[in-house]
């Protein structure tokens, strides 16, 4: 039978166990689990009974902490700027490239990025519209609502563009916890304090580009006390308009002033007109009154002169003086006039026969006046 290899078959008992009588795993029966645990005492238990084993620990430890100091190297962008600490403690700040600090536990590296700028709004946010559109807003009007200087409301809305000062980047990291909102506070309290001083009509139409150097200025000021490390770029104002309630009313305000000041502009260009025309004809009528003057002074002169001169002459010969002043006076009187000359000293005929030889060389002119005047002194 063949159970009679086995030592009796299966109903017999086998005091050897499932492997056979011996058990002392020769392959007549399975493996001896002491002598497997045995064979591994042998071959690994030199290292920790200080056999040969010893003399590989220093490598490894030399090589565990050749790894640990390479992962201490790290790379800087070019716009970045690398913090290092030790222990937590800031040390010094590295520039662009490969630098090494302490790796973990001993140091720590913090990077910013002190080239790009951040734009902080207030007053509004913006955000992506939900149905697709591209860009939506969100109005917050317990930001932009402000107190003018003239007790009037002004919602105002602008947008601060800031980076971190690349002189400064470790007050940026240490000095001010929550930089973002540390910077949106300042620039409410700021847009504030400048818009309290202004008169809203500024505000609205000629001061905007005043409002945002001076808040620029100002942001930076009290950063600069913080010692928080940032650098305001610029202040750009979205929007300066009243209250919704009263805006129409604002409107009409603003388009009258907006009226005022052209009709006052060309009020000012008539006027840069008409009065130098009227300044050159004043100048004109002075010039021309002074000509005048001088020449009637000059022309008495001149005759006074003259008159002077004929009395002189007449003191030294009086009757020639008076014939002489006589015949230049009725030159003077009949030298362009008709004549008729009558000789009432002959004994004969007392006309004196004339011809009218004016008459004959204008014919338009009749003859007739001087015929009758001819007969009337021959009558």
């Amino acid at each position: 039978m063949p159970w009679s290899n086995q030592g009796g078959g299966p109903w017999r008992p086998n005091p050897g166990g499932p492997w056979g009588s011996g058990g002392s795993g020769n392959g007549q029966g399975g493996p001896n689990f002491e002598d497997m645990m045995g064979n591994l005492r042998e071959r690994f238990g030199g290292f920790a009974s200080g056999g040969g084993g010893l003399k590989w620990i220093p490598l490894v430890v030399l090589a565990a902490i050749a790894l640990w100091a390479l992962s201490g190297f790290y790379t800087v962008q070019p716009n970045e700027i690398g913090l290092n600490m030790i222990f937590g403690r800031y040390t010094g700040k590295m520039a662009s490239g490969l630098n090494w600090n302490w790796p973990t536990p001993i140091g720590s590296v913090t990077k910013l990025r002190v080239t790009d700028r951040n734009t902080i709004t207030v007053g509004f946010v913006s955000g992506n519209d939900q149905r697709g559109n591209g860009q939506s807003r969100i109005d917050r009007s317990e930001e932009s609502l402000m107190l003018t200087g003239d007790d009037n409301i002004a919602d105002v809305k602008f947008v601060v563009i800031w980076q971190i000062d690349p002189l400064k980047p470790e007050d940026f990291a240490f000095n001010v916890r929550n930089q973002g909102l540390t910077i949106k506070a300042v620039a409410e309290s700021a847009m504030r304090e400048v818009v309290g001083r202004t008169q809203i009509q500024r505000i609205l139409t000629a001061e905007r580009k005043v409002i945002e150097p001076a808040v620029q200025d100002l942001m930076q000021k009290v950063l600069d006390d913080y010692k928080s490390g940032v650098k305001i770029i610029q202040v750009q104002l979205q929007s300066v308009d009243p209250p919704e309630q009263v805006i129409a009313a604002f409107r009409d305000v603003t388009a009258a002033q907006q009226d005022q000041d052209r009709l006052r502009n060309e009020a000012e260009a008539y006027a840069n007109r008409v009065v130098p025309e009227a300044r050159g004809q004043a100048a004109q009528i002075l010039q021309q009154a002074q000509a005048y003057k001088e020449q009637t002074v000059a022309e008495a002169k001149g005759q006074a002169s003259r008159f002077s001169q004929v009395y002189e002459q007449y003191k030294k010969a009086p009757d020639v003086t008076r014939e002489r002043l006589y015949l230049e006076t009725m030159e003077r009187v009949y030298g362009g006039m008709n004549k008729v000359v009558v000789d009432q000293t002959g004994g004969g005929q007392p006309v004196v026969p004339y011809l009218p030889l004016g008459a004959l060389e204008n014919p338009t002119k009749p003859a007739a006046p001087a015929q009758s005047s001819q007969q009337g002194g021959a009558r």
